[in-house]
């Protein structure tokens, strides 16, 4: 299915950021393809972007309704400044304006954070997929904080918050919310996995930001909150988009039974690593290297290896992200518009 538009995307255009309620449909998160030689600790110029072109231009045709980049899938972290500023021109120019497009600008630190947010805004994204730095761990007073001074020095980005407790250590408490609410007005959206307190986050931002989960996930939130759950997002989509847009295009519709049967087909594809999925100590530690191995099990693009150190993982983990890939290019099979070539 290719992206059909009459003009720009929301967000991708104007000075005006993308607002909450222009956030729709499903948001594919790729992977960083990497060259050969890309786990050494010395290597420098890792970024294939012939591939890493390809797959964002694929992906639009094939439906997606925004792009992330450089998520922990897309290996932020683990990427060279040099090779950091390569990816954000590649994906920005293969998106071409066609649909938004958010990319991860979180550094070590402030100074660093705001070295990678000039270069998203300077490269005309749509916004920033933005997390809390890594070193020490943020009071909610110094979280707020942090946004609100990324959303003025930079008021032409919007802000995704990466609201990922693990990673980040800290919880993303309501209180969060209510000060990010009130102090940084271009926070419109947030890339969450779980919301225990979902219900009263919304009522703190007022429908001013767009909590987006995964496709995982979506079909709960959307039980929950049914006006607002107006996106996903999904790393699977670099296995091939198609199954997490048809969940998500039968939830905009209101199609209960198709909903519910594009949860159970996903969850089936997921089957082999849920164990793994639902461990998070083990999850913390080979996050980035089972979606790169699940991404190249499937076949729609070619991630590459995992960048040092995040390269090792065990042979029963390389084995269940295997069989994950594999059921998700037969569930791909059974998704895709007739005629689709899966092998292309």
């Amino acid at each position: 299915m290719e992206q059909q538009m009459a003009g720009p995307a929301p967000g991708t255009g104007g000075t005006a950021v993308i607002t909450a309620a222009e956030i729709n449909g499903m948001y594919g998160i790729i992977p960083t393809p990497a060259l050969p030689g890309a786990d050494r600790l010395d290597a420098v110029d890792t970024v294939d972007t012939d591939e890493t072109a390809r797959l964002v231009d694929r992906l639009v045709r094939d439906g997606a309704s925004g792009i992330i980049a450089l998520g922990t899938t897309g290996e932020c972290p683990a990427l060279s400044e040099d090779d950091f500023d390569v990816v954000v021109d590649t994906v920005v120019g293969a998106v071409a304006g066609r649909v938004p497009v958010f990319v991860g600008a979180t550094g070590a630190g402030g100074h660093g954070t705001a070295r990678r947010l000039r270069k998203v805004a300077d490269s005309g994204a749509t916004g920033a997929l933005l997390g809390l730095p890594m070193w020490q761990p943020l009071t909610t007073a110094m979280a707020v904080d942090y946004f609100a001074q990324a959303s003025e020095a930079f008021p032409e980005l919007a802000l995704m918050v990466y609201a990922n407790a693990r990673a980040f250590r800290y919880q993303f408490p309501v209180d969060f919310w209510r000060g990010v609410f009130a102090e940084a007005p271009t926070v419109t959206s947030a890339k969450v996995s779980r919301a225990p307190q979902l219900e009263r986050m919304l009522e703190v931002t007022e429908g001013k930001v767009n909590f987006v989960p995964s496709d995982m996930v979506v079909h709960d939130f959307a039980a929950r909150a049914p006006r607002t759950t107006t996106a996903c997002w999904a790393t699977a989509a670099g296995m091939g988009p198609e199954p997490s847009i048809a969940l998500m295009d039968a939830l905009t519709r209101g199609d209960t039974k198709a909903a519910q049967k594009a949860a159970a087909d996903i969850a089936w594809a997921n089957e082999p690593l849920a164990h793994l999925f639902a461990d998070q100590e083990i999850f913390a530690s080979y996050n980035t290297q089972i979606e790169k191995a699940r991404i190249a099990a499937a076949g729609y693009c070619r991630p590459g290896p995992a960048r040092s150190p995040y390269h090792h993982l065990p042979q029963e983990y390389a084995a269940a992200s295997a069989a994950c890939g594999e059921r998700w290019r037969e569930l791909r099979a059974r998704t895709a518009p007739a005629g689709t070539n899966h092998q292309k």
